[in-house]
C-alpha cells in the first residue's frame, strides 16, 4: 500500500483542509508513493520514535504534533530537529501529521475527551463558520457530582502526573467543557456555553483567576492528547484491517516532574 492511500483514509476523517491557518499538518518529509508495510503512531516524532520505527520495519510515522512548524534555516546535525530530519531522510521514512485537523473533527481529541468522561449532549465551543467542525466542546454528566467526584474521574481517565485547579466551585459540577492540548483562547466559548468546568492543557497562572461558579482545570497538554492514537489506529484498521498499525512503546511526555 502507498503512502498516499494512508493519507486519504487519514483526511477522510480529519480533512488536512480544516487545519488553523498557523498550523503545519499533513506531508512533512518523504515521498507519498513509496510503499508501505507498516505504521508506527506518536504524538510527536523524537529520536527514539524515529529509531523504533526503523528497529520495528515501519516506513511511516504518523504524528499528532508536527515535525516542522516553521522555516527551516538550514540542516544540521547540530540541532535535534536537524539531527532527526537526517536520520528520517537517510532511512526512508515519511513523516505524516494530523494536528489541528484532528482537533477540530468532533471525534477528534476533544471529542475523546468528552467520550471519556462519559458526557452528553456534546457539542463544539468554537464552531467553524459551516458549522461541521470546530475547537474544543462541551457535555453534561449524566449525575450532577462533587468536586472530589469529578477529580478522581480526571485521574482515572486521564492519568496526570500533576492536575493544577483553581479553586473548586462548590456546588456539584454537571456541565462541563473541555479542549485537548493549549486551550485556555477558549476560556471564555466555555463559560460562555455554561461550562461550570473548563478542563485543558498548558494554562497560565493568570487564567486560574475564575470567576464564582467556573473553574478551571489543566490535567497536561500530552496527558489531554494521547487517546487521540487509539483513534488513528482504529481509523486505519478499520478500512485496511491486514495492515500493521502501531501505537509507540516510545511515546514519552517531554515534561518531566519532580
Amino acid at each position: 500500500m502507498k503512502a498516499i492511500e494512508i493519507v486519504r483514509i487519514i483526511e477522510e476523517f480529519a480533512p488536512e483542509a480544516i487545519q488553523e491557518s498557523w498550523d503545519n499538518s499533513g506531508l512533512a518529509i518523504g515521498d507519498l508513493d513509496t510503499e508501505i508495510k507498516s505504521v508506527l503512531l506518536a504524538l510527536d516524532c523524537t529520536p527514539e520514535i524515529i529509531d523504533e520505527a526503523i528497529s520495528t520495519g515501519s516506513q511511516m510515522i504518523i504524528t499528532h504534533h508536527p515535525l516542522i512548524f516553521k522555516g527551516i534555516r538550514q540542516i544540521s546535525s547540530s540541532t535535534l530537529q536537524g539531527e532527526m530530519i537526517t536520520s528520517i531522510i537517510k532511512n526512508n521514512l515519511i513523516i505524516y501529521s494530523a494536528h489541528t485537523n484532528a482537533d477540530k473533527v468532533m471525534a477528534g481529541v476533544s471529542g475523546i475527551m468528552a467520550e471519556r468522561l462519559g458526557l452528553r449532549n456534546i457539542a463544539f465551543l468554537d464552531r467553524d463558520p459551516g458549522g461541521e467542525y470546530g475547537m474544543g466542546v462541551i457535555g453534561d454528566l449524566e449525575t450532577p457530582l462533587d468536586f472530589s467526584q469529578v477529580l478522581k474521574m480526571v485521574r482515572e481517565n486521564f492519568n496526570p502526573e500533576v492536575i493544577k485547579c483553581s479553586k473548586p466551585i462548590e456546588e456539584k459540577i454537571s456541565r462541563i467543557a473541555l479542549c485537548g492540548g493549549s486551550g485556555s483562547s477558549l476560556m471564555e466559548f466555555a463559560r460562555d456555553a455554561g461550562a461550570q468546568l473548563f478542563i485543558t492543557g498548558d494554562v497560565s497562572y493568570h487564567f486560574f483567576f475564575c470567576e464564582k461558579g467556573f473553574m478551571l482545570m489543566d490535567i497536561g497538554h500530552y496527558e489531554s492528547e494521547y487517546g487521540l492514537l487509539e483513534l488513528l489506529k482504529s481509523v486505519l484498521t478499520k478500512k485496511i484491517s491486514t495492515f500493521a498499525v502501531r501505537i509507540a512503546e516510545k511515546n514519552t511526555n517531554p515534561i518531566h516532574y519532580y
